[in-house]
């Protein structure tokens, strides 16, 4: 019996390849459904995302259900073989083990630390156990990952830090006005990264948005999205004496706000400070406003310094991630060793136990005259006996069988006590 993963990621495979084998395993016939009718495989999970396919199994014949698997990917998710084969990975025993423990915690992510994977895993593990592909060892593995990564997160600041545009702007933002709650977003522009971000920034407690924009139906439009309010963009002048924050990204050729409609703002704000977020190319906003008293300005190459800073502090955060990793691999394979003894340990314990029962029947006629407190002591006695002498043998079964030499012992003892 075995552990085996076999699948493919965006390290070894273009999303064109993740995203037919993903689609094709989601119509007609489930995964899991085909997993249950290879013989050799014992219990089994499927994971699918969009940066990775894997099916993790316990395998009676590590190498037989290798090809079953590979067999399996190749037919349902009509992919050519020499192209499957070159983004394809194996992992056996205790590399599967590791392989999935950073997995859980982020650590195997296209983006480390990002908190999404945990949760597909977590779904992965509740179709199996659904799906009656799971058993003892994938539900302690699975139940180990979960905790190793719960490890990662408490106990070490992989999380910790903004490594997106975005999330950079509003990790500043919390830095700048020590918090965002109650504070006023002015989205200028109506594209992808500033509804991102202003997305972000409500999520994170501000409370107001305003949206102006060239095409006002556009403004109205991203403002109903948001929960905010419309605004033509000749109003921004005095939308700037209103919010807090700004982002800006229209795509227009020259600034949209200048260093003269700043500083008119801040005779009315009464040195409130003002955040301003240029992530337009051109940019948007006059540099020249960000040397103005109470006033933070932050562009595109600002605030992906911020993020590619974080990155690297999540990258040093990774390595003491990655000894919690192998810590709990060696602890989950210690266990796993200990499994191939214990229909030995079960055996023995049931044989004597028959035996001590046994040998009490038989002698229930000299018994009879025992009041049945005596007779209750008795019983313990033997039983603590039998314990103590099973004790170092069960022991040492177990130390060898870590140390990978448990069955030649378990056979021993099979033959010395006729189990």
């Amino acid at each position: 019996m075995g552990l085996l993963l076999v699948g493919m990621n965006h390290k070894t495979a273009p999303l064109e390849v993740r995203e037919r084998l993903s689609l094709s395993c989601r119509e007609d016939v489930s995964p899991l459904g085909l997993l249950k009718g290879i013989p050799s495989v014992r219990e089994a999970l499927y994971l699918a995302t969009c940066n990775r396919v894997e099916i993790l199994a316990v395998a009676a014949d590590v190498e037989e259900a290798r090809g079953e698997l590979v067999d399996l990917i190749l037919t349902h998710g009509n992919l050519p073989r020499e192209e499957l084969e070159r983004c394809l990975y194996v992992h056996r025993d205790e590399t599967a083990v590791r392989h999935l423990f950073r997995v859980a915690a982020s650590l195997d992510s296209l983006i480390v630390g990002e908190p999404q994977i945990l949760g597909q895993v977590k779904d992965a593990y509740r179709d199996a156990v659904d799906g009656g592909t799971t058993g003892l060892i994938l539900n302690r593995l699975l139940h180990h990952a979960f905790r190793t990564a719960k490890r990662v997160r408490s106990e070490t600041g992989i999380a910790g830090h903004a490594v997106s545009v975005g999330y950079a702007a509003v990790e500043t933002a919390k830095k700048i006005f020590g918090g965002l709650r109650k504070k006023a977003v002015l989205v200028v522009g109506a594209g992808e990264m500033s509804e991102l971000t202003a997305r972000h920034l409500l999520k994170n407690g501000a409370e107001r948005v305003l949206v102006a924009n060239r095409t006002y139906a556009r403004a109205l439009d991203l403002a109903r999205e948001l929960g905010g309010e419309a605004l033509a963009l000749e109003r921004l002048p005095e939308a700037l004496m209103e919010v807090d924050i700004v982002i800006s990204s229209t795509g227009a050729p020259g600034y949209v706000i200048t260093r003269e409609m700043v500083a008119g703002a801040l005779r009315r704000r009464r040195n409130r400070l003002l955040f301003l977020i240029d992530i337009a190319v051109p940019r948007d906003i006059d540099p020249e406003a960000g040397e103005l008293d109470n006033v933070f300005l932050y562009n595109m190459d600002d605030l992906q310094d911020v993020a590619d800073e974080n990155m690297r502090m999540r990258r040093e955060e990774a390595q003491r991630a990655e000894g919690i990793v192998a810590e709990e691999t060696e602890r989950f394979m210690e266990w796993l060793k200990t499994l191939a003894v214990v229909p030995t340990i079960v055996a023995l314990r049931e044989k004597v136990e028959a035996i001590v029962a046994g040998e009490m029947e038989r002698l229930a006629v000299r018994f009879k005259g025992m009041s049945e407190e005596d007779r209750e002591t008795l019983e313990i006695l033997v039983n603590s006996i039998v314990n103590k002498i099973l004790h170092d043998p069960m022991t040492a079964l177990k130390e060898e069988s870590q140390e990978g030499g448990g069955q030649a012992y378990a056979a021993a003892l099979r033959r010395l006590f006729r189990l």
